[in-house]
């Protein structure tokens, strides 16, 4: 898919092929833009590759043929709810408000979706409306949609695609940017002048250095798609750029990872999802307190008592009797499987014949645990659990003991490029370099999500914003 024409000069030069990458690159080629897409990848897709793919948008055909009666209002109002106010008003408008024309889009390109869908909710907290949508292959379902039509479009010579091609750096003629330089395979570095630079390298969660600058933070999890090193950021930042949005970092509710050498990969993953499954086991932080009701159906608040634990880790208590009578708590391990993480003495998992036993193996304060499970057993017995829990099905009494660590972590990028209202990159005083955009992660979670996570709202503003520049900012059949 390289075998597109050299040209001494393109409309438009999307930096990315990824989420919003492959939309921009579409919608302007579409529109008569002589387009050049540079990806430092050997393959298009960016992050759709390892996503989830969730989407969220209202007022859709697929809500009408429904019978499911939504707006964009109504999708605005619940983000800045759920965000508490704190994702930017101005993105998340932009994005809503065109959110339905995007997945309308894919849907005549023929994306897969989830039988039962749109829905309120899964992992995150609910929307007050069924909006929220994926398909059987997450974010490879999109992919699939996309990739058709980009693929066409290369065939046709209307999209230069050039894989293996780092952007190194932006060069620019006063406010203007002029071009763009990008490291071939061959490693030799060359400039492609553009009326147009795009900005849709995605996020920083693959780079140690920059995620723990902006995020205060290590990077503890390897579950990033490996190409999102940062590089539109700091493109950006050459230029003048400004980045917001790093105190608005946020942690999921834990992951088990594969070692204490981070980044590690991701092990395992527990169902502490009540509605899923109803908890049979104590959460506690490293001091052996509990930190949270553990069957809290807010999935936010259960996140945000996370982030306030030392090291944002917790581990999941419980004894043999639990093992034996629970659900699976591992997602996608039975019992026997779970039991043999033990037996290896996998780093994340930790065993004792007594309570002090298992908090001197997890390092956990012994004193702690021991005091936690007693009064959670005293809860259990009198049905006055002191956090108020209501499911509290079985003691944690019967020798052996078992705990399960896990790492609060974020696999996107809080901090992100700032932007205007046209998505143009702005300076710290809030002028515009004037063709200059970005667009999908780059942006930042901060900026569509807040201080939370909401529902479908990194993948759909990144495939509305690349769709979006790739309608706007070249005039048709330029």
């Amino acid at each position: 898919m390289d075998a597109a024409p050299s040209r001494s000069d393109w409309d438009v030069i999307v930096v990315g092929a990824g989420t919003a990458g492959m939309p921009a690159a579409v919608f302007a080629a579409n529109r008569g833009a002589r387009v050049l897409v540079l990806e430092s990848a050997e393959r298009v897709g960016g992050t759709l590759w390892v996503s989830s793919g969730q989407m969220s948008a209202a007022g859709t055909r697929l809500q009408k043929a429904k019978g499911i009666d939504d707006s964009a209002d109504e999708h605005f109002e619940d983000v800045m709810r759920i965000s508490r106010g704190t994702a930017n008003p101005d993105i998340v408008r932009l994005a809503v408000d065109h959110a339905a024309a995007t997945f309308d889009w894919l849907c005549d390109l023929g994306i897969a979706l989830e039988p039962d869908h749109p829905i309120t909710g899964w992992a995150h907290e609910h929307y007050g409306r069924p909006r929220y949508y994926w398909g059987p292959e997450g974010g490879r379902s999109i992919k699939a949609a996309i990739l058709p039509e980009f693929e066409r479009l290369c065939a046709d010579g209307r999209i230069d695609l050039r894989l293996r091609h780092e952007a190194t750096g932006l060069e620019a003629s006063g406010n203007r940017v002029t071009g763009v330089a990008a490291r071939g395979p061959d490693g030799s570095v060359r400039s492609f002048n553009g009326r147009n630079v795009i900005l849709a390298s995605g996020g920083y969660a693959a780079d140690p250095v920059m995620y723990e600058q902006l995020s205060n933070a290590p990077l503890y999890a390897a579950s990033a798609y490996p190409y999102s090193r940062g590089t539109g950021h700091r493109l950006a930042l050459s230029l003048g750029g400004t980045i917001r949005g790093a105190e608005h970092f946020h942690v999921g509710f834990g992951v088990v990872l594969d070692g204490d050498e981070y980044p590690a990969a991701v092990a395992a993953r527990l169902n502490t999802y009540p509605e899923r499954r109803q908890p049979w086991e104590v959460y506690v932080n490293e001091r052996g307190q509990r930190f949270v009701r553990e069957d809290l159906p807010s999935v936010d608040a259960r996140e945000k008592a996370l982030f306030a634990q030392p090291g944002r880790r917790f581990w999941a208590i419980f004894d043999a009797a639990i093992l034996e009578a629970a659900p699976p708590l591992v997602s996608g391990w039975s019992r026997e499987e779970t039991l043999r993480a033990f037996e290896r003495k996998h780093p994340s998992f930790a065993r004792g014949d007594t309570l002090r036993e298992l908090a001197e193996n997890a390092g956990i304060d012994a004193d702690g645990l021991e005091a936690t499970i007693r009064g959670y057993n005293y809860g259990v017995g009198t049905g006055l659990d002191f956090f108020g829990r209501q499911h509290c099905p079985a003691p944690v009494a019967r020798a052996p003991f078992f705990g399960i660590r896990l790492q609060g972590t974020a696999v996107t990028s809080a901090a992100g490029v700032a932007v205007n209202r046209r998505l143009q990159v702005v300076r710290e005083d809030g002028t515009e370099i004037s063709n200059l955009f970005a667009a999908g992660e780059i942006l930042g979670s901060s900026q569509t999500m807040g201080n939370a996570a909401c529902g479908g709202m990194m993948v759909t503003p990144a495939l509305t914003f690349g769709r979006l520049l790739g309608q706007s900012i070249v005039p048709a059949g330029s």
